[in-house]
């Protein structure tokens, strides 16, 4: 929306209400394509509630959302942006996405989405956040509870890696595994294709 719409507020400040809006359309739009679940991760205040109400409104009431309720401001997303030549053009997100030294606005912001209907959670980054994954767990032991495993936590071990630091297999199985400890249900990582094969006992074959 245009500056002068709303001149008081800083450049790059995220509109609120407006966004609301749009994310109800397109989580409607994913519905009626087809999808089984809604993920939204924009972090918006109301978020988890005008989804909810733009499914329902719209009879896909067993179409389930997972909140991305707690995204951290982090530097780890930094692979992935550059790959998918996304980095903000303006700011650091760090108006809507969190302060990676508050715990406590985790819970916080949890709790509200909880109370919209959040059928999932989801915690990103995962390895710096292990604690607060425990926490929710704590917290919520009857939801089911995600982490996302992001772009920088993989390339930093497949540097090290790389280099010959660390064994693959064995420190990729226990980043993951750690995760896991710590109260997730669902991992989402860039490591998934090879630990699955891993977990069976097989080779990953050569790409």
């Amino acid at each position: 929306m245009p500056e002068d719409h709303h001149p008081h507020l800083p450049e790059g400040y995220v509109l609120n209400e407006p966004t609301l809006e749009v994310l109800g359309k397109v989580a409607l739009s994913h519905a009626q394509a087809g999808v089984d679940i809604v993920a939204p991760s924009g972090m918006i205040d109301g978020m988890v509630k005008a989804i909810r109400q733009a499914l329902d409104g719209e009879n896909f009431e067993h179409i389930p959302v997972m909140s991305y309720a707690v995204k951290y401001s982090s530097a780890f997303y930094g692979p992935f942006r550059d790959a998918a030549e996304s980095p903000p053009s303006f700011g650091d997100r760090s108006s809507h996405q969190m302060d990676p030294a508050n715990s406590r606005e985790a819970l916080r912001e949890a709790a509200l989405d909880v109370a919209e209907g959040a059928d999932f959670l989801m915690v990103k980054p995962a390895l710096p956040y292990l604690d607060i994954i425990h926490q929710l767990r704590q917290a919520y032991p009857e939801l089911p509870l995600a982490a996302y495993n992001v772009s920088g936590e993989y390339s930093m071990l497949k540097a090290a890696v790389e280099k010959g630091w660390l064994d693959e297999r064995r420190v990729i199985l226990e980043s993951l595994t750690a995760i896991k400890r710590a109260g997730a249900d669902l991992i989402l990582t860039y490591h998934a294709k090879e630990a699955a094969v891993w977990l069976q006992g097989e080779t990953p074959k050569e790409n």
